[in-house]
């Protein structure tokens, strides 16, 4: 079991790697006619239909006899705004109403359609940010007030708004982190045919209200930088750092490291182990995960060894997973997508990655050829062992002094996967917004869809007693509604709590 940890994290991103690298190719031939979008929407609408019903992990999960029947009323839906598509705007937004239905984060249709063949985006000259209600992020001059709250546009108050335009086509309203990440998207206008855009919205400041006609312009470089840097409009760069004696800054932005961040990775790892005294006697320890929405969990794994300690760590969560298994749908296109794995990182000389996806190969072809709907990878995994979190000879000194982690709303896959390593010890606590969630089904593949103009995201992995339950999410201890998510404005919650409860002294 002491390999099974390190290999099953490594894994965690290579099918999502493995199918980025397959998504590129060549533009896709697009439709002359209103007719031909049509069709080129039902028809995809139907293709991953059937190529999720035949490959993904859910589809003969006896532990979710709904699947099939939500899947198929996404299809319905689906096909239902496909009738109505006149363009290729309407042909993206069929397919995101599809997705969208489905209610899985790690499945659903991708087009593949250059932005540049596409209407042009507008806004009305202004941000919008959920902090627990909907609030102007930032304006130009004259179309709104920054901290304002917005009340309501067109009669909708703004939970329906953001019901209507944006959850009907995008995210998972059940998730509250999803409404901190996806309202900066509510005043973008991607000319969705199936939406009636805002034209008169109610404003509320200090308590008196005003009402103001939306002016919808093209969208600007500042609009988008406001859009994107909602939750992080100073994302500090992987590393470590000590804004002040005795304050750790760890910042984690992203677990699709480029080759630069890997190195940075690494070489935070050897700080920590050689600085590990300066560590233990450390103020706080902040572990920064603003914009990181998922990846490969090796990162925060390696991470939380070297703070807390590798075999404590591995106890801990073998503890925690001891009744989890692995289910793998055995289809022979799920086997042909690990072949390729174990090809494409066989040639980049990755031999733990290849190793693992060989090992999943050759138990999914045995599934499928005894007729099996699924192979369970760690069928036989040893019971936990006793006492986890003891202390055994050889355990580097317990790491106890506070740690903070900042969640953004976006957080999901490897970003929780790394929050439940932290959470694994007593002196984590989450500050920010509520994260996004997962399903039980992982592990994701993508394949072409007939014309090349949209992929299908197959997940082909089903965790079984998981701990961290089918669309459960992690609230923060401390939610911080603060409208910018300033290094500095987490820094000042951190400093205001550990005053607040004595943990300066020791």
């Amino acid at each position: 079991m002491k390999r099974l940890l390190p290999i099953l994290m490594l894994a965690a991103g290579a099918g999502a790697a493995a199918a980025a690298a397959a998504a590129a190719g060549p533009a896709p031939e697009l439709p002359d006619a209103p007719a031909g979008w049509q069709a080129a929407a039902a028809r995809d609408i139907a293709a991953a239909y059937d190529i999720t019903l035949a490959n993904h992990a859910g589809a003969r999960d006896p532990h979710n006899p709904a699947f099939v029947g939500n899947l198929e009323a996404a299809r319905d839906h689906g096909l239902a705004l496909a009738a109505r598509v006149a363009d290729v705007n309407g042909y993206v937004a069929a397919l995101q109403g599809f997705t969208a239905r489905f209610h899985d984060g790690h499945a659903g249709v991708r087009p593949r359609i250059d932005s540049s063949v596409r209407a042009r985006r507008q806004w009305p000259g202004f941000v919008a940010a959920w902090r627990g209600d909907l609030y102007v992020y930032a304006a130009e001059d004259g179309a709104a007030r920054q901290g304002e709250r917005i009340v309501s546009c067109d009669g909708k108050p703004a939970r329906q708004l953001m019901a209507d335009n944006v959850f009907a086509f995008e995210g998972r309203s059940s998730e509250e982190g999803q409404w901190w990440s996806l309202a900066p998207w509510l005043f973008v206008d991607s000319q969705n045919p199936f939406l009636a855009r805002p034209a008169r919205c109610v404003f509320e400041w200090a308590g008196g209200r005003i009402e103001r006609e939306l002016a919808w312009r093209p969208m600007t470089d500042q609009a988008l930088t406001w859009r994107d840097d909602n939750l992080a409009p100073d994302t500090l760069p992987v590393g470590l750092t000590e804004p002040r004696p005795k304050l750790f800054w760890m910042a984690m932005p992203t677990f699709h490291p480029s080759d630069a961040e890997r190195a940075s990775y690494h070489a935070v790892y050897r700080q920590v182990e050689a600085q590990r005294e300066r560590l233990l006697d450390a103020d706080a320890v902040v572990i920064d995960l603003r914009r990181n929405g998922g990846g490969n969990s090796v990162w925060s794994g390696q991470f939380a060894s070297a703070l807390w300690g590798a075999d404590r760590v591995r106890s801990l969560a073998q503890a925690r997973t001891a009744s989890e298994r692995v289910w793998y749908r055995a289809t022979p296109d799920n086997i042909a997508h690990f072949r390729s794995i174990v090809e494409t990182f066989t040639a980049k000389k990755e031999p733990a990655i290849a190793a693992w996806a060989a090992a999943l190969e050759a138990g999914m072809r045995a599934a499928l050829a005894a007729g099996k709907p699924y192979y369970v990878a760690n069928e036989d995994a040893p019971p936990a062992q006793p006492n986890p979190q003891a202390d055994r000879p050889g355990d580097p000194p317990a790491f106890t002094r506070p740690v903070y982690v900042i969640v953004p709303g976006n957080c999901a896959s490897a970003c929780l996967d790394a929050i439940d390593y932290f959470k694994l010890f007593p002196n984590t606590r989450l500050i920010g917004a509520p994260s996004s969630a997962d399903s039980t089904y992982m592990e994701v593949r993508s394949q072409e869809l007939p014309g090349g103009l949209a992929r299908v995201i197959v997940p082909v992995k089903l965790y079984v007693n998981r701990p961290r339950g089918n669309g459960e999410f992690y609230r923060p201890d401390i939610a911080v509604t603060a409208l910018q998510w300033t290094t500095a404005e987490f820094q000042a919650v951190v400093e205001r709590d550990l005053a607040s409860a004595g943990a300066l002294v020791k």
